[in-house]
């Protein structure tokens, strides 16, 4: 059974793009019987959200953002996650924008407790 994403705190391992989220974005998660969701701030982002689905290793979800210049954006998001050596987790994602041009890689990793 893979462990639970319930209550974990991530954030970014690298800079994005501008208007984007960063090392000072952090992201809660929550998850109950394969769905997921959680909130973010930090950086240029005011306020995010994400909802979606988890089978086994795998996330699925689509997210919305208010950013600092009052702009919002939205997207889709397909997430691996994998056990680092100490334990934490980390999600090895691939997304898209959806409200404009756009798609890239990152990697957020569970801030120690």
């Amino acid at each position: 059974m893979p462990r639970s994403l319930d209550g974990l705190v991530f954030a970014p391992v690298a800079d994005q793009a501008p208007g984007q989220v960063g090392v000072r974005t952090r992201f809660t998660y929550h998850e109950e019987d394969g769905r997921i969701w959680a909130e973010y701030a930090g950086g240029d982002v005011v306020r995010g959200s994400l909802v979606g689905t988890r089978s086994g290793d795998r996330l699925d979800f689509r997210y919305v953002q208010l950013r600092l210049d009052g702009s919002t954006a939205s997207g889709h998001c397909a997430s691996t996650v994998v056990e680092l050596a100490d334990g934490r987790l980390r999600l090895e994602e691939s997304w898209t924008w959806e409200s404009r041009e756009g798609a890239g890689t990152s990697v957020v990793e569970q801030l120690p407790s």
